[in-house]
């Protein structure tokens, strides 16, 4: 039987990970700090320990073996040092969750190539204090220069869905649903996202089905840009929006970027992979929020 351990997975699309590999009748460990309930009762294991401690997450490791290891919550170069260190000729695979921020807005279609980890210049301080985005280019580049074990990187544009913790979409929707100013300065920017479920099933197929290796972009089909995603939450809501390219902090859309941010994921299509159309999704995933949002407010 497989044998997967997932850190990161007892909520948002790492659940729905752990969901999806249960199916499969595959072995799953969780690593929690077990701040976190989850529904999977006795179908996991459960390694309770806080990934930050890594005496005690290499204790907790002990001399386990994994087939495929998923890495939902490494942030820093450093948390990749001690993953290297620890899971050394204890993981066949190794699937590490990035993100679009390894690139710089407006750049045309990204591709995997434009930022090379497996060539970038590493920070050795352990304490250097990393942006989102750095953090996570360093991350790729310790796993992809010094693991031991096959290693690939998702970058996940932002992951959108019901059980999003985050509310980016909902902050949108329930601004217009208020009447409130949301704040956007270049609304003709072009975006890319990914839902939750999607992105679930995208871990999985890389993890399980796929011997992929390297960074690997992964999104829906077709970009909007943020002029049409407010028009569909207009569509909605049936309320117009009220936007302004200068408001208060508050008021910023969080999807409010400065230019266009697209990637290119001909590397997973090749690979096999089928990505859901973000035209056919998005549109729902703002209904049923809009939805969940009036009957709350009742």
């Amino acid at each position: 039987m497989t044998n997967v351990l997932v850190l990161g997975g007892t909520r948002f699309f790492g659940k729905n990970l752990v969901e999806l590999l249960l199916k499969e009748q595959i072995e799953v460990t969780l690593l929690t700090r077990g701040q976190t309930e989850d529904e999977f009762g006795d179908q996991v294991k459960r390694l309770v320990v806080d990934r930050e401690d890594a005496v005690a997450l290499e204790k907790a490791i002990g001399n386990q073996q994994y087939d495929v290891v998923y890495d939902n919550i490494c942030f820093t170069p450093q948390q990749a040092r001690e993953a290297v260190a620890i899971f050394k000729h204890k993981a066949k695979r190794y699937i590490l969750t990035s993100s679009l921020s390894v690139y710089d807005f407006g750049k045309g279609v990204l591709h995997e190539q434009d930022v090379d980890t497996h060539h970038y210049t590493i920070d050795k301080d352990p304490e250097a204090k990393l942006s989102y985005g750095e953090g996570k280019r360093q991350a790729e580049a310790v796993f992809f220069q010094q693991a031991d074990f096959p290693v690939a990187a998702v970058r996940f544009p932002i992951v959108l869905g019901p059980n999003d913790y985050t509310k980016r979409l909902h902050f949108h929707i329930e601004r217009v649903l208020s009447g409130k100013v949301i704040g956007i300065s270049n609304i003709e920017a072009q975006m890319n996202f990914i839902h939750e479920q999607e992105a679930a099933e995208f871990l999985f197929w890389l993890g399980i089905s796929s011997d992929l290796t390297g960074p690997v972009n992964a999104r829906s089909d077709g970009e909007v840009s943020l002029r049409e995603l407010i028009q569909w939450i207009e569509q909605g809501t049936g309320q117009q929006a009220i936007i302004q390219s200068e408001t208060d902090e508050d008021a910023q859309s969080p999807f409010g970027v400065p230019d266009s941010w697209i990637m290119d994921t001909s590397k997973a299509k090749q690979a096999g992979f089928t990505f859901y159309v973000l035209s056919e999704w998005m549109p729902e995933l703002i209904k049923h929020i809009t939805l969940a949002t009036k009957q709350q407010n009742l």
